[in-house]
């Protein structure tokens, strides 16, 4: 049985998706060179503590 979500995309939520897409893809080619290494490496360090977290090993805590 196909999945049927509870509503209907209209054109007006398509075109508010796709103007969010576009601002992001912007956003996102402008700052890529200067935000993202310092994003990847703060989820890095937070994925490394809740991994010992759940490990009980307070090593980085």
């Amino acid at each position: 049985m196909p999945y049927k979500p509870p509503f209907q995309l209209s054109h007006r939520m398509f075109a508010q998706v796709t103007s969010i897409a576009e601002l992001i893809g912007r956003w996102t080619a402008s700052n890529d060179d200067v935000l993202v290494p310092e994003l990847r490496r703060g989820n890095r360090i937070r994925t490394i503590q809740a991994s010992l977290a759940v490990e009980q090993n307070t090593a980085f805590c």
